[in-house]
């Protein structure tokens, strides 16, 4: 069987002084390898073509023979990594909390312990006549999150 670490290690080394980074990585019982990067600016097709290339020769077919896939973490894909959520400060994004709440708003911020996304929420001022919208911020930490994902918008 194809040893994870290893694969983690090549894909590790061939990231270096890149602005690529990992977002999944799994390899099988049938040695089916898949590797998803992604990028701030999107990725590119030979990039994905040329870290295969690396990958396939640092290992050796002879010994075991394994399936590999390299692609991007895809428009649409929920977040995995904090990367993903730093490169989408400033942009909407809907949420589906682990309680089942859904919502969507402006991803305001994000570090190690979670994020923050801004809300547009219903208020009816004490005498007025009708709501009005107010932008409410809301922390959550990643655990307490099931889905997290750009809105695309045309």
């Amino acid at each position: 069987m194809i040893d994870k670490q290893k694969v983690k290690s090549l894909v590790d080394q061939w990231l270096e002084g890149k602005d690529y980074f990992m977002t999944d990585l799994v390899v099988d019982s049938d040695d089916r390898i898949v590797v998803e990067i992604d990028h701030k600016d999107g990725v590119w097709i030979d990039d994905c073509v040329a870290l295969s290339k690396f990958i396939e020769a640092h290992l050796d077919r002879d010994t075991e023979d394994y399936e590999l896939e390299v692609g991007s973490a895809g428009i649409g894909q929920p977040f995995k990594v904090v990367q993903q959520y730093l490169n989408n400060v400033g942009n909407e994004v809907e949420v589906l909390t682990c309680d089942g709440v859904k919502l969507q708003g402006l991803l305001e911020a994000a570090d190690d312990e979670g994020f923050t996304v801004v809300v547009k929420k219903k208020v009816k001022p004490e005498g007025a006549k009708r709501p009005k919208l107010v932008d409410e911020d809301m922390r959550f930490a990643y655990c307490e999150v099931k889905v997290v994902k750009a809105v695309i918008k045309f």
